[in-house]
């Protein structure tokens, strides 16, 4: 059975740092493509970084890139998400998805999702 446990939301102050974990189980992650998803209050669920399950190309959302840095750990089976340089428009639960097929390009399907974990950057 596919799972996907998020991890490591918080509270942080604007500057500040979080690393997100997500840990599979009922599969090896290796070649399959994650990706990050993020949803704010009232609003839609939007993509935020991806891992390519074919070569582990990276890529992220413009509001992210240069601050996020997503990264697979094969020996853990999981995915982490360092955010650095959190901004109040960073807040919300974030989530990670994958395919059910292996060596995807990108991260053009979710099939599996976890159960999100709630970051919220204030003062």
């Amino acid at each position: 059975q596919v799972q996907l446990v998020e991890s490591g939301g918080g509270l942080v102050q604007p500057g500040g740092s979080l690393r997100l974990s997500c840990a599979a189980s009922g599969f090896t992650l290796d070649y399959y493509s994650i990706g990050w998803f993020r949803q704010a209050p009232g609003k839609e669920r939007e993509g935020v970084s991806c891992i390519a399950g074919n070569d582990d190309s990276t890529s992220y959302s413009d509001s992210v890139k240069g601050r996020f840095t997503i990264s697979r750990d094969n020996a853990n089976n999981s995915v982490y998400l360092q955010m650095n340089n959190l901004k109040s428009e960073d807040t919300g639960v974030y989530y990670c998805a994958t395919e059910t097929y292996p060596y995807g390009v990108k991260c053009s399907r979710q099939d599996y999702w976890g159960q999100g974990t709630q970051v919220t950057v204030s003062s």
